[in-house]
């Protein structure tokens, strides 16, 4: 199976709901299982709040209808290209949830100011594991804890 493929097609379905792709999963197990990670796309410019109501949140979250409208459109996708091969797999799409890793510097962009749990492969002095709030990289650097 190309997983190149299948982040193409779950892109292409994404995009047309105003959604991006966060990471594309496949396990094989018990049963063959794909993960698509989907979120809304950030607002570029915060709306403005109508009076007496709050303003949207600029990180807007992703519904059951939206992970419900890009399976449906997917597994269509999948299905015709015959982009996984062999029968039977479970599809499942869902957000990134609290944990989503930040991999693109977009993403660090977008959640600049928020805190965050980091990982290194390589020892940082002797840490391998740091806790703080993204600071913006063009303006200062963060100290971390």
């Amino acid at each position: 199976m190309n997983l190149e493929k299948v982040r193409e097609a779950a892109e292409r379905v994404a995009r047309s709901e105003g959604l991006e792709v966060v990471d594309v999963e496949w396990k094989i197990g018990k049963q063959r299982f794909l993960r698509v990670y989907i979120d809304r796309v950030p607002l570029a410019k915060p709306a403005e709040a109508i009076e007496g109501e709050e303003a949207p949140s600029p990180y807007p979250k992703v519904s059951h209808a939206d992970c419900e409208r890009v399976s449906q459109q997917l597994s269509v996708i999948l299905d015709v290209e015959e982009l996984i091969p062999g029968p039977g797999y479970v599809l499942e799409i869902s957000s990134p949830g609290m944990d989503r890793a930040l991999t693109k510097a977009a993403d660090f962009e977008r959640f600049t100011g928020r805190l965050a749990k980091i990982s290194t492969s390589e020892p940082i002095g002797e840490a391998k594991f740091f806790e703080g709030r993204l600071g913006d990289s063009r303006t200062e650097m963060s100290a971390w804890s």
